[in-house]
């Protein structure tokens, strides 16, 4: 059979290794269920396309159809698609193969067909002849597999291959991970192959380099580098923040108090919302951002009910940082896109915790205005990320009209929350964020009281969640400072233009 392999002896030996193995339960017609997991940007994706096309040129005079489900058809599907076209394109078939509808590639007689694996998505009536595929398997359903994709190839004996990464112990890829490496116990036949970045790495230097950038950038312990790259499974939930993580976190700087230094003063005023004269106009030498975290409107109640009455009331939490920016780091962003879900918290740029402002029990109506001069005229902010999932809407509508674009509303989904977390820990693992050295003030223990009882927990769906369990308390410090990192994150600084005399 070694003539039908003409196309495996350019890829790397790990990726040979793969492709032999499936290409040998389709010629032989084996009918074996593979599980691959290779770290992220390792070259699964190289390995499915050239496959693919070696079957269909292989069988192309014979009406038979290999399947390939992703987890979306767009992006995934239709981007699997596209480097088949490639890899058709670089070989002698340039201009025999076809589209068909919409997810088709017919080369002669035999098809490649593309779907969706969305648990909504109507793929009933295929048939699988020569090969089923999962791509991201540990995104994809348990039981649509179960259901709708795996019998596709029941009357056909079809070799069944699971490509992924590794999330937690509950996914699709990890469970037929599991039945594999049991079968190989019991047989010695190879089902299961799963290589991490350092394997890939001693075939590619600039896979190595780039993947030490993000080992530094996201921390090694952060739960993205661990699942993504050295492809060890998240197990349940937990703490959010270890022990190491924390030490990171504190900072030695001193907290500013409602008054930033300014390089250049042009006068005080007396607020009376606040314990000091407020410096009026000035011109900072820092550059300042702040995150909102609003309190919801069901625990609003009026100002006799303050936290050290009533502990369990929700408050509005203003955290203002002191962001520098020391270097750019290039980013390949082909590498970091949404569904590799990579934090994108942005290197070179560090983040000091200089002042908390909690307001607890007051409606928000009743706060525009103080909201308005702390980011205006005490701090001058120059971006402000703020809470605008449902009641927070109004807020957010109301600062932007009154301040600009300076204010960036943000609304809490769990896609969107995960990335938030993913930053947050990529800032805190890289030594990038710093909270303000002990002052005994009740924002301070407040703080570290929320970063004590933050809890974390993983979903099958490679999304997270991150929060204090309200049968201990509030997260408000723990949101706010969240959006605070986002904040610093949406901040560009400007670049002046011109051109030599």
């Amino acid at each position: 059979m070694d003539h039908k392999r003409k196309d495996t002896f350019k890829l790397f030996p790990y990726q040979k290794e793969i492709a032999l193995a499936i290409l040998d339960s389709v010629y032989n017609k084996r009918g074996l269920t593979f599980t691959v997991e290779i770290a992220r940007q390792g070259g699964k994706n190289e390995i499915s396309a050239r496959i693919e096309r070696q079957l269909l040129t292989q069988f192309q005079n014979e009406s038979k159809n290999l399947i390939k489900c992703s987890p979306t058809f767009r992006p995934q599907a239709f981007i699997s698609m596209q480097r088949l076209k490639q890899k058709l394109n670089e070989s002698e078939y340039r201009k025999k193969w076809t589209t068909e509808l919409e997810n088709m590639i017919r080369v002669g007689e035999a098809r490649a067909i593309f779907l969706s694996a969305d648990t909504a998505s109507n793929v009933v009536g295929n048939t699988a002849h020569l090969l089923l595929e999962v791509d991201e398997a540990q995104d994809v359903s348990e039981e649509k597999y179960s259901k709708e994709f795996r019998p596709m190839g029941s009357t056909t004996n079809v070799t069944n291959v699971l490509y992924g990464t590794t999330w937690d112990d509950s996914t699709l890829l990890e469970k037929m991970k599991q039945i594999n490496l049991e079968l190989e116990r019991k047989d010695g036949i190879k089902r299961h192959f799963r290589y991490d970045w350092e394997e890939v790495a001693k075939y590619n230097p600039e896979y190595r380099a780039y993947v030490l950038t993000e080992k530094e950038r996201l921390g090694e312990n952060h739960s993205l580098f661990l699942s993504q790259y050295r492809l060890l499974p998240i197990h349940g939930g937990g703490g959010f923040l270890n022990s190491v993580q924390k030490a990171l976190l504190q900072g030695i700087h001193g907290r500013l108090s409602h008054s930033p230094q300014p390089r250049r003063v042009t006068g005080y005023s007396y607020n009376p919302n606040y314990s000091c004269p407020v410096i009026q106009n000035p011109e900072y030498s820092k550059i300042y951002v702040a995150g909102i975290d609003l309190a919801g409107e069901a625990e609003s109640f009026e100002d006799d009910f303050r936290r050290d009455i009533k502990p369990r009331v929700d408050s509005t939490v203003i955290t203002i940082g002191e962001v520098e920016i020391n270097k750019q780091v290039p980013r390949n962003d082909n590498q970091t896109k949404s569904n590799d879900q990579i934090s994108n918290f942005k290197t070179g740029r560090s983040i000091k915790i200089v002042e908390h402002y909690a307001f607890t029990g007051i409606k928000h109506p009743d706060l525009y205005a103080r909201m308005v001069d702390i980011i205006k005229n005490v701090w001058q902010c120059k971006r402000v990320v703020v809470d605008a999932t449902g009641i927070g809407q109004p807020v957010a509508s109301f600062l932007r009209q009154e301040l600009g674009s300076r204010i960036v509303p943000f609304t809490f989904t769990a896609p969107a929350k995960t990335e938030l977390g993913f930053n947050l820990l990529s800032a805190i693992n890289s030594g990038s964020l710093k909270m303000y050295a002990g002052d005994n003030s009740a924002e301070f223990k407040e703080f570290w009281f929320e970063m004590e009882k933050a809890k974390s927990f993983y979903r099958p769906s490679r999304t997270m969640n991150f929060y204090v369990d309200p049968c201990e308390g509030h997260d408000d410090y723990l949101m706010s400072l969240a959006l605070l990192v986002e904040a610093a994150n949406a901040y560009t600084p400007s670049v002046a233009y011109g051109r030599l005399p």
